[in-house]
């Protein structure tokens, strides 16, 4: 299809997308929203910047104008489940800016902010409701929100919300929803896990698949820069003060190290801002805002910003660390290049990142061109993988020298901890339970020494 006068949408939706400039619809709308208006549930296999977001709210919109009524109090007539707070906000703003004719509620849950404004819209009823799991358990636990009569539920980004170890709260929160439903789930990738819980999910769906994870927009020119540690700060002060250098989205892998390289630019007079889980909502917001609107055009994240901040020429993706998971460079650089324009995606590789690259190769099945800036190029690069966890010396013992880059999802400390948990896709260690020893009667003990070492107890042993 070449124009989504050809789908069928309701005239009121071809209004509002006629004013927000959208004529062609992408290959996943194509797919998706015919299979949707039928009332089929919808499996989608999509990377990020496809356009997901407008192949569920359409067809979502135009239902809820089909059905009519009214939505209930204390709940929603949809929930869209979402892993972060920016991918929640720009979700909403997209049901608004497609349904702006229509006339209906559309109201966001997650944390950073007060519950009782969210309290307040959960009590009016809302048409559409999108939410991080953290603060919806928060709201479902207090008796705030009721998903018993929603009707229609999507879940988006499945694969980074299973990451940040939501899948438990994802379940109780599914299982409150009523059977009699309509589902649509989307997700980059499919790990056993997401597909488990899409089978549980979904009813007979269609499957949508376009641009798998492993392929990288293809106006994207990729640049490697091999670099000394030490190197980095330099390097990335040059990048920035080149020739068409707009606005640019760098990456770091841990909040301390985003913050670290914030400072650092602006001791070299660059205006930069930092988007992390250690930021409150309104820090977040303000930064998002001065990098939109050019105040501030270098914004500096961790993974929390991968996906689903969609700005608009952004012009170079920096990655001053490579991330773990070699599926994350792809959404990193995916941050560029978009609607249709081109984009630099340069990464700063220090030689322990060696291995992280030739990982990110592999699965995108392309040698990236490169430079080296190293002060002694003539020693080879360490092309073995840095291990994801620590290795196991003799004995059992931890092995030294073998340390995996500390991970960082964009978590932490923050005003709703459950919205961006501090160890992703970990399980908790079991409970010990404890056993009583076993008496060893006839064996004697050690006789205790008359008197402690010299030093033993100001040692504090």
């Amino acid at each position: 299809m070449t124009n989504f006068n050809e789908l069928g949408l309701n005239p009121l939706l071809l209004s509002a997308l006629e004013q927000a400039g959208y004529t062609t619809p992408t290959p996943i709308q194509s797919q998706a929203i015919p299979a949707a208006l039928q009332g089929r549930d919808i499996l989608g296999i999509a990377q990020t910047g496809t356009g997901k977001t407008a192949a569920f709210a359409l067809p979502i919109l135009h239902q809820l104008a089909l059905t009519g009524g009214h939505p209930p109090r204390g709940g929603c007539r949809v929930l869209v489940l979402s892993p972060t707070r920016e991918l929640a906000s720009q979700i909403a703003e997209s049901f608004k800016t497609y349904g702006r004719h229509m006339g209906f509620s559309v109201a966001t849950v997650f944390g950073g902010v007060g519950h009782v404004p969210q309290q307040r819209a959960l009590a009016r009823g809302v048409d559409v409701l999108v939410a991080t799991p953290g603060r919806l358990m928060d709201h479902m636990g207090t008796k705030h929100a009721r998903l018993d009569h929603t009707q229609i539920l999507v879940l988006d980004e499945a694969d980074q919300m299973l990451d940040q170890g939501f899948l438990p709260a994802i379940r109780k929160i599914v299982a409150t929803v009523p059977k009699q439903r309509r589902t649509m789930f989307f997700s980059a990738t499919m790990p056993p896990d997401i597909a488990r819980l899409a089978a549980d999910m979904l009813i007979d769906p269609v499957r949508v698949e376009v641009t798998p994870v492993s392929t990288t927009a293809e106006r994207v020119n990729q640049k490697v820069i091999f670099l000394d540690g030490a190197g980095k700060r330099s390097a990335l002060t040059g990048i920035l003060r080149g020739e068409g250098v707009g606005r640019v989205l760098i990456f770091s892998r841990t909040k301390h190290g985003a913050d670290k390289i914030v400072k650092s630019l602006a001791d070299d007079g660059i205006a930069a801002n930092a988007i992390h889980g250690n930021k409150g909502q309104s820090q977040r917001e303000r930064a998002l805002a001065e990098f939109k609107s050019g105040r501030a055009p270098v914004l500096v994240a961790t993974d929390i910003a991968a996906r689903g901040i969609d700005v608009p020429e952004v012009t170079h993706v920096i990655q001053h660390e490579l991330p773990e998971v070699p599926e994350t460079y792809v959404h990193r650089i995916g941050r560029t290049a978009r609607a249709g324009a081109s984009g630099m995606a340069i990464a700063l590789v220090a030689p322990d990142e060696v291995g992280l690259l030739r990982a990110i190769e592999k699965l995108t099945r392309q040698k990236i061109d490169s430079e080296d800036r190293r002060q002694n190029p003539t020693v080879p690069l360490n092309d073995r993988a840095v291990p994801t966890r620590p290795q196991r010396g003799r004995g059992g013992a931890p092995a030294q020298n073998h340390r995996a880059p500390k991970r960082d999802h964009g978590g932490g400390r923050d005003h709703d901890r459950r919205d961006e948990p501090r160890a992703p896709n970990r399980p908790a260690a079991p409970e010990r339970a404890w056993v009583k020893p076993i008496s060893d009667a006839g064996r004697k003990r050690p006789a205790a020494p008359s008197a402690a070492p010299r030093g033993f107890m100001a040692r504090g042993r």
